[in-house]
């Protein structure tokens, strides 16, 4: 069994580090640009998830309603074990309003209700929940109680009511990061081991992905609304 603990300010140390492996180690399954571990960006972009992550819980504050919110699984039996968090941002301007930017759960402890009972807990303070996730994972979170809004892009926007909210949230910049010292070293890095041609050959293969990305999101949109095309 699992107890879940909602946090406003950042974790301690020992579960944040948690989180971040978490993040590490799903990252193909949380990332909006999700490639594997053969493509040699694979490195660069889940630093770049990571480090999004370690933003948003360094920010963490009670006193921002904007700022993210935490919400932690934590196995019953040793409660210092995350099992599963997700990780949500308050609308600044509609209380009943929220993203859910990331969440996962360890996989040995899947298909057990972890998710959904994280889910029910945020939508219970936060009703209006949005989300974006690729097509694949679409009936995963209907089968959460959340509905098909559009397409963005590579993504399925999904929803608890049938319109997004109109209030803001403050969602992370990720222009900083990839113009960041350590993303640049780790590029160079890259470039190093691989080779300009296996490097550029590996950029039209992420692009590719979100080609194809976009293109399930398109189909997966029709399906759900026939008689909108």
């Amino acid at each position: 069994m699992f107890t879940l603990v909602h946090l406003n300010t950042p974790p301690p140390e020992s579960l944040k580090s948690q989180v971040l492996q978490m993040v590490v180690d799903y990252f193909t399954d949380i990332s909006p640009v999700p490639l594997t571990p053969d493509n040699p960006l694979f490195q660069l972009y889940q630093y770049v998830i990571g480090f999004e992550v370690h933003l948003y819980l360094q920010a963490m504050s009670d006193t921002q309603p904007g700022a993210a919110r935490l919400l932690l699984a934590l196995d019953d039996e040793d409660p210092s074990q995350v099992l599963g968090f997700a990780l949500y941002l308050p609308s600044h301007d509609d209380a009943q309003a929220c993203t859910l930017a990331y969440t996962a759960v360890q996989a040995s402890h899947r298909r057990r209700g972890i998710a959904r009972a994280m889910l029910k807990k945020i939508i219970e303070q936060r009703p209006h929940m949005e989300l974006a996730c690729v097509a694949r994972q679409v009936p995963t979170f209907e089968a959460l109680g959340l509905r098909v809004l559009a397409a963005q892009g590579p993504q399925v926007l999904l929803n608890t009511r049938a319109q997004r909210s109109s209030g803001l949230v403050a969602v992370q910049d990720q222009a900083p990061i990839y113009q960041s010292k350590e993303v640049r070293q780790i590029h160079t890095y890259l470039l190093k081991q691989h080779g300009e041609a296996a490097m550029r050959e590996a950029e039209h293969e992420r692009d590719r992905l979100l080609d194809q990305l976009t293109d399930q999101a398109q189909v997966l949109l029709k399906e759900r609304f026939p008689t909108l095309h």
